[in-house]
């Protein structure tokens, strides 16, 4: 089982070609980042992952964007040690529970939070984060909820300037964002722009934490 509280950043990627899936991952674990969350988004997603949980045991590699059973069960033969969703659905789950791998789905409302808790889940993402009211929507929404143990990662719209005051929050235990290794950055294997946005996003971590 991950422990997640050790991994306050969590990359959010979207890789076009398994190809990049090994040099990016070496790029963020020079930067002190040892998660990564690959989206089901594209048709390299699967492979990526394979790649990453078969040569960088160091690197724990999660799939994002599992909201079908078609991806969860690909995710899953990929070897992915984690999944994620942007929103909740108790087939899903089930089906990573049956399988004991930890799996984080997406609330964005109370009513959302109790069906996600009811089914078992204590570990959510609060997506999208800034579109639904950033830091104070959060701390508003979770207040009520908080002797139940919860933990949330929010992700979307979240960057380096806003990290910090996510973090603050004593029911956060880490954030999911897109800058830390961009598309384009990727498809130009800039691996040296990433190291350093990785290093800069674990040091404002560090600083709150």
């Amino acid at each position: 089982m991950i422990d997640f509280d050790l991994y306050p950043v969590v990359p959010v990627i979207v890789l076009d070609h398994a190809d990049d899936a090994l040099p990016l991952s070496e790029a963020l674990l020079a930067g002190g980042i040892g998660i990564i969350e690959i989206t089901f988004r594209t048709a390299a997603a699967a492979e990526s992952i394979s790649r990453i949980a078969d040569k960088l045991p160091e690197m724990k590699v999660g799939a994002g964007t599992v909201v079908t059973p078609e991806s969860a069960q690909r995710a899953f033969d990929s070897g992915s040690q984690f999944a994620l969703a942007p929103g909740c659905d108790a087939d899903t789950v089930s089906f990573w529970n049956e399988k004991g791998i930890p799996f984080i789905p997406g609330i964005m409302t109370p009513t959302d939070l109790q069906a996600a808790y009811k089914l078992g889940c204590k570990f959510m993402k609060f997506f999208p984060a800034e579109a639904a009211g950033g830091v104070n929507m959060l701390k508003n929404l979770t207040a009520p909820y908080l002797n139940l143990g919860i933990k949330i990662c929010p992700t979307g719209g979240i960057n380096l300037q806003n990290m910090g005051d996510y973090l603050a929050l004593k029911q956060v235990f880490a954030i999911g964002g897109s800058w830390i290794a961009t598309r384009q950055q990727i498809v130009d294997k800039d691996w040296s722009a990433i190291t350093a946005q990785a290093s800069e996003a674990m040091a404002q971590a560090r600083a709150v934490r």
